[in-house]
């Protein structure tokens, strides 16, 4: 019998170390780690593509309440049914996208990271795209987009920039297809990066502004490292 890590390209095997040692786990999520609140989870579904690795992300509705027209990994609240949080993670972007949840294989989950502006624990659960699926917008209240970025892409030091919020907290930034990723998804992505020995070297002195329509939320004590 076959067994399903032998499946696997051999670029996903520094991931799959990584996510069995907790310190290493624990750093990722450092600057903003869980309090217990209401919990939540994001995929972050790897897919082997022309170029090698590739993820998965949404561009959430300019309608929604919090973190409107963001670039995001599918995700969102945990329910009563989800049995655990990968469950919750797979539920939802099945929902956001139509993605076959049976071509998915679970690797391993990341801290929860608390965030302010929604009052959740997020956390990230990371997958095997072992068998792609097409995608598209399921519900335009939820998504305008579903985007899969090569990470040759969002490695290449030309797309690498950081981000100043008008609160002062400053966190890594990714530029990609006209938009910017960046807050809670740009954090958990830089850390998947570093865990899978991905990254590339960029200048880190780089800085780029946060454009406007992704300041939604302004209100006093709404800009520190969690809140986005």
């Amino acid at each position: 019998m076959t067994d399903a890590r032998d499946e696997r390209p051999r670029w996903l095997n520094d991931l799959t170390e990584a996510l069995a040692q907790q310190s290493r786990l624990d750093q990722v999520v450092a600057i903003r780690p869980g309090i217990g609140a209401r919990p939540a989870a994001v995929l972050i579904l790897i897919g082997d593509g022309p170029e090698g690795p590739e993820i998965m992300f949404v561009e959430r509705a300019a309608g929604m309440r919090a973190h409107a027209g963001q670039i995001a990994f599918p995700g969102g609240a945990a329910d009563a049914d989800d049995h655990d949080l990968a469950e919750t993670a797979l539920r939802e972007a099945t929902e956001e996208t139509g993605v076959d949840r049976s071509g998915i294989e679970v690797l391993g989950m990341l801290p929860p990271a608390y965030v302010e502006v929604s009052g959740f624990d997020v956390t990230a659960v990371i997958a095997w795209w072992r068998e792609p699926s097409p995608v598209a917008v399921m519900d335009s209240r939820e998504a305008a987009s579903i985007d899969i970025v090569p990470v040759a892409v969002l490695t290449d030091p030309a797309h690498r920039a950081l981000v100043t919020h008008p609160s002062g907290y400053t966190g890594p930034a990714f530029e990609v297809n006209g938009h910017l990723i960046w807050g809670l998804t740009a954090h958990l992505l830089d850390g998947v990066l570093d865990l899978a020995g991905w990254q590339r070297p960029w200048d880190r002195r780089r800085e780029v502004p946060i454009p406007a329509r992704y300041l939604t939320d302004r209100r006093p004590n709404r800009g520190g490292p969690d809140a986005h």
